[in-house]
């Protein structure tokens, strides 16, 4: 459950306090550079990974995207900002340590888990396509994610699936894309 001060403070960021901004942005901050330590990104790299990552909580706050808070900011803010480091990895063409990968593709997306979204009707073909994406197995749905929405390369999609070479991700996840586009096709239109 989230403590009170967590919702007055989320309550005081939907309505664009300044101080509740300030006093987010420091109590969160050492926190957040603890966190990012670990994955080996000097100082500047993390300061401005950590300022993205607030950006973007506080625009999900203001843009109505973060609507109920469930878990405390700083998860949320953590949670944003995994990402925003491997994307950094990425950006700086370091390797990206396999463990990492892994590390990263098992955890919990708490942020998604953790709030409501302002539900927004789905379009017809939105519909189709979350229903055909649930029909597939889990190892093409696993392959879509990583590379679609964590835009993980086809080699950290080998690593994190135990995957033998670069061209079996590859020819599985054109198999598992072919199959969601003839679910697609074969739909009667009306």
């Amino acid at each position: 459950m989230v403590q009170k001060s967590e919702l007055t403070l989320f309550e005081s960021l939907k309505n664009g306090s300044d101080e509740a901004f300030k006093e987010v942005y420091q109590k969160n901050k050492s926190l957040f550079l603890s966190f990012a330590r670990k994955y080996g990104l000097g100082q500047d790299d993390l300061l401005d990974i950590y300022q993205d990552s607030f950006i973007t909580l506080y625009e999900n706050i203001q843009d109505g995207k973060l609507v109920k808070l469930s878990s405390t900011l700083s998860t949320y803010l953590i949670s944003i900002g995994k990402y925003k480091i491997l994307d950094r990895l990425r950006k700086n063409k370091q390797n990206v340590n396999n463990e990492l990968v892994l590390e990263l593709a098992n955890q919990k997306d708490d942020h998604l888990e953790s709030f409501e979204l302002e539900t927004k009707e789905l379009t017809p073909e939105e519909v189709l396509l979350e229903k055909y994406f649930n029909q597939l197995g889990e190892k093409c749905k696993a392959i879509l994610v990583m590379f679609y929405y964590k835009k993980y390369s086809i080699r950290e999609i080998m690593s994190a699936g135990k995957y033998n070479s670069e061209n079996v991700v590859k020819s599985q996840k054109s198999r598992c894309l072919k199959t969601l586009k003839q679910l697609f096709t074969n739909t009667p239109k009306k």
